[in-house]
């Protein structure tokens, strides 16, 4: 019997504060309508006109061109060099650390690093390049610009897995 007329009690508490607030709305205060002032910035933005990149400018197709001739022989030279190394580091596979065929696998990988030289100091110009244009906002060529970093960057991580892989085979490592 307790419950239910604390249960009624809470009840006729709630309605009285409901229709308190429904009261209060009725006497005059603000509305939350939207107001003819708040209608005069839905208007769209003026269009922005961005003018596409043009050609490249012919002071840098030589230097892409030269990054590129770069960045082929030194991909060649790798693979040339990747083929000597990895049968070193095969026989080095089982070997201790510090033991001769370790030392000589070692060595072959750091050739191996060696070769990456033209294609990794290729890739730092054009990067700072690529940066250079667009902070001056030279934006003329600066779709062939990314499209011979991107292709130089694959290249560089393409190596680098070869790089791991190879480095991973040695006990130490």
């Amino acid at each position: 019997m307790k419950r239910t007329l604390v249960s009624l009690a809470l009840t006729l508490a709630a309605s009285l504060s409901l229709s308190a607030c429904a009261a209060a709305q009725n006497t005059g205060a603000p509305s939350l309508a939207k107001r003819p002032v708040e209608g005069r910035f839905d208007v769209a933005p003026p269009p922005v006109i961005v003018q596409p990149p043009g050609p490249l400018p012919a002071d840098l197709g030589g230097r892409l061109a030269r990054w590129e001739a770069d960045a082929a022989a030194a991909q060649q030279a790798f693979a040339a060099e990747r083929n000597v190394t990895a049968p070193l580091v095969a026989a080095a596979a089982g070997a201790a650390v510090a033991s001769e065929r370790w030392v000589v696998a070692q060595q072959a990988i750091s050739r191996l690093v060696a070769t990456r030289a033209p294609l990794t100091a290729a890739l730092a110009d054009i990067d700072r390049l690529y940066l250079e244009r667009s902070v001056d906002e030279a934006i003329d060529g600066l779709p062939e610009i990314y499209a011979l970093r991107d292709r130089l960057a694959d290249m560089v991580s393409t190596q680098d897995a070869v790089l791991e892989a190879l480095s991973g085979q040695l006990p130490g490592q």
